[in-house]
């Protein structure tokens, strides 16, 4: 995925960190090519994405985000972000593992 940076204010800092997901940790996790799917269900002023993967520290990371265009520039925007469940990380990994296959 290409992209120029990351879109962040003090609504969208707080939200994503309220979980303990440092804002390096979510940065990273975009960058180690995440499982993305579109977020139909959040989806009714603006299109939103799901992002799941791995950051550089080894955490496994939800996170909803969405894009925005500055210019000529593409942002990601993220709107949250967890640690994922134990149950997730299974389904995850099981999902990975049958595409390495």
């Amino acid at each position: 995925m290409i992209f120029n940076g990351f879109d962040w204010d003090n609504g969208n800092l707080e939200k994503c960190q309220k979980h303990g997901v440092t804002i390096e940790e979510l940065e990273s996790l975009f960058l180690k090519e995440p499982w993305i799917a579109p977020d139909i269900k959040h989806s009714i002023d603006e299109h939103r994405f799901f992002a799941v993967g791995v950051s550089q520290t080894g955490r496994y990371i939800f996170a909803v985000f969405t894009f925005r265009t500055k210019g000529q520039d593409l942002f990601i925007r993220p709107i949250s972000a967890r640690y994922m469940h134990e149950k997730e990380v299974r389904k995850y990994n099981e999902h990975r593992q049958g595409k390495e296959t």
